[in-house]
């Protein structure tokens, strides 16, 4: 998509998804959630895959959010065995194309066996894609207002011990104490199946991020819709609060 120079610099470098729809497109199809929750994992890599013809650089996916503990058991049962099965299924994928795997959020409450898998391919990914052509962050029982409590409490500890002197605090400080802080704060953020909320996700990093909402399901969402969405942020102009002179 991107032809020239000018229009590689216009290439989002971090896009975030709250990917959405996964119950509604089973529902529509007469079938249980599980099954929308399968299409929707599978269509991850395809995603990932149009992210990297394009440049991307990093690509954050809301998984599991801490709010999806409410759900039923046989549901969450489902998603921590897609989970797993992603993460085996998927690795050698991911190294053999130079793909990073990370994760933000508290996995702590997981299965200890879905935490293993996911620590594994980490280490895995980390040490055999040193110079990857992109990362991948999967956010994983994340939410902002929990991302902020965790880093309050580290914040906390770092004063009391003289580790953090608070009359040099900035918007930087802040940042180094979230989940991302390795991370640059996502340009694009989308979210797909027609709900425009932005759901506890990334409520800091995103401050000045441009959004994009399509009413398309998540298991629908298609490499065209992915460079759909591209195209349009490529079009916009980002001011930060500043006007064009």
């Amino acid at each position: 998509m991107a032809e020239n120079i000018d229009e590689m610099r216009k290439i989002p470098c971090h896009v975030a998804i709250i990917m959405d729809g996964n119950g509604r497109w089973a529902k529509a199809r007469n079938k249980e959630r599980a099954f929308g929750h399968r299409a929707g994992s599978e269509n991850v890599i395809k995603v990932v895959e149009a992210a990297c013809d394009l440049g991307i650089k990093y690509i954050t996916l809301y998984a599991f959010s801490t709010e999806n503990w409410k759900r039923p058991q046989s549901e969450k049962k489902a998603l921590f065995s897609l989970l797993n099965e992603f993460y085996k299924k998927e690795i050698k994928r991911l190294i053999k194309n130079n793909i990073l795997i990370k994760h933000i959020g508290d996995i702590s409450l997981f299965p200890k066996k879905t935490q293993d898998i996911i620590a594994a391919a980490e280490a895995e990914t980390l040490v055999k894609c040193s110079d990857p052509i992109i990362t991948v962050i999967l956010a994983l029982n994340y939410g902002s207002f929990d991302e902020l409590r965790r880093g309050l409490i580290s914040f906390s500890h770092d004063i009391k011990n003289n580790i953090l002197d608070i009359d040099n605090i900035n918007n930087e400080t802040i940042f180094n104490y979230l989940d991302t802080k390795d991370v640059p704060s996502p340009d694009l953020l989308i979210r797909t199946s027609g709900e425009c909320r932005l759901s506890n996700f990334l409520l800091l990093q995103i401050a000045y991020s441009e959004l994009y909402f399509t009413n398309t399901l998540w298991p629908d969402f298609s490499k065209e819709e992915f460079s759909k969405s591209i195209t349009s942020y490529m079009k916009r102009d980002r001011r930060y609060g500043g006007i064009d002179l």
